[in-house]
């Protein structure tokens, strides 16, 4: 185990080359929710000098869920012999119809699952019920998703269903660096994501766009090290996809997991939370799939609804604003009376402002 004399003098060299490098004042949006509440709760923003601007992006998976998605999440729950299976942090997220929590308090059928293929056993022990996984996630739970599907028509199982609500990176990115208003110089680019995918889907933000970026890993030291790395590209000109995570991401990625999802999905065209309709940036279900949809097995459409009177977490999630700016930010939207998904989710941006921007204080000593 490092001493915490040794992580304070690497910190405090990499302050001193960021100090080097900021040639001048930058904007660096950290695309994964992992490394947002990482940043707050090693207090890394209380040492960036001024120049340094972190945006936070849609990176929480549970929070760019649509509310439209979450409406046919409780829908479903609520259709007698329906068993509606997630992961848990799905479960708090309001609709406009309630949560999947007070469904299930009004005896809707909600079972929250740690994995994809856990529905499968659920479809097994509950042969009378319909079992439908909602799988939520970006590029690092599709796969499971698919082999629960892969799973399920093996063994013809017929009271499993999917609705998939997975989405995929690279086309929000691309939306989010074409904005003027963003003005983004730079990205921290997710770690868990980048395993599946590699780092080559993200040579259009360079070669299109002229951003620097950096795929960092999820400790403070990893995180700081790619913040310095996007200033070192900013100032000498030379922007680049450097792939600082070399531990656990490839250049070329999962190669076993992207066959699988080019198996199993299709890419489509999907709502963001605050962002709206992004083109091929959804999975659904390939055509040798199609009987495992849950869209098509129960008749779900999805139509365009109103975020929650006052509720901004759209404008967060698309780094237009920062949580506190939000009119319902500690008021009356808390951890614990959430009124949208960016407060409910562990991931998500306003929930870890919450949490840690209060200390104030680096414990790094920096």
């Amino acid at each position: 185990m490092p001493q915490v004399g040794d992580l304070r003098a690497k910190m405090s060299s990499l302050l001193e080359a960021l100090d080097k490098w900021l040639c001048r004042p930058i904007t660096v949006m950290e695309v994964c929710g992992t490394h947002t509440v990482s940043i707050f709760r090693s207090g890394i923003r209380t040492m960036l000098p001024e120049g340094v601007r972190l945006l936070s992006g849609p990176g929480c998976p549970v929070c760019v869920t649509d509310q439209a998605e979450v409406d046919a999440m409780v829908r479903l729950a609520k259709r007698p012999g329906v068993v509606l299976a997630t992961y848990g942090d799905m479960v708090r997220v309001p609709g406009s119809c309630g949560s999947l929590a007070e469904a299930r308090a009004s005896g809707a059928e909600v079972a929250v699952v740690s994995s994809a293929i856990q529905a499968l056993a659920l479809a097994g022990s509950i042969q009378d019920k319909e079992i439908v996984f909602a799988g939520i996630g970006f590029e690092t739970t599709a796969p499971a998703t698919a082999v629960l599907l892969r799973e399920a028509r093996s063994k013809n199982v017929k009271n499993l269903s999917v609705l998939s609500l997975h989405k995929l990176v690279p086309p929000v990115l691309r939306l989010l660096a074409s904005d003027p208003m963003l003005n983004i110089d730079g990205f921290l680019l997710p770690g868990h994501v980048s395993t599946i995918i590699g780092t080559a889907p993200y040579a259009f933000l360079v070669e299109e766009y002229g951003k620097a970026c950096a795929v960092a890993g999820f400790e403070p030291l990893d995180i700081m090290a790619g913040i310095v790395e996007i200033a070192r590209q900013i100032c000498e000109g030379r922007p680049a996809v450097r792939r600082l995570y070399g531990r656990v991401v490839r250049y070329e990625g999962n190669v076993k997991a992207q066959e699988l999802l080019e198996e199993v999905f299709r890419p489509a065209s999907v709502r963001w939370r605050g962002i709206g309709l992004v083109e091929a940036s959804g999975l659904v279900l390939a055509d040798d799939y199609s009987d495992f949809d849950a869209y098509s097995r129960f008749g779900i459409t999805l139509e365009e609804v109103s975020p929650p009177a006052g509720c901004r977490c759209g404008d967060v999630l698309a780094g237009r604003i920062t949580p506190p700016e939000c009119p319902l930010f500690g008021r009356s939207c808390t951890p614990q009376f959430p009124v949208g998904p960016c407060m409910v989710s562990s991931e998500g941006s306003c929930s870890a402002y919450y949490r840690y921007s209060s200390k104030g204080v680096s414990p790094w000593g920096a």
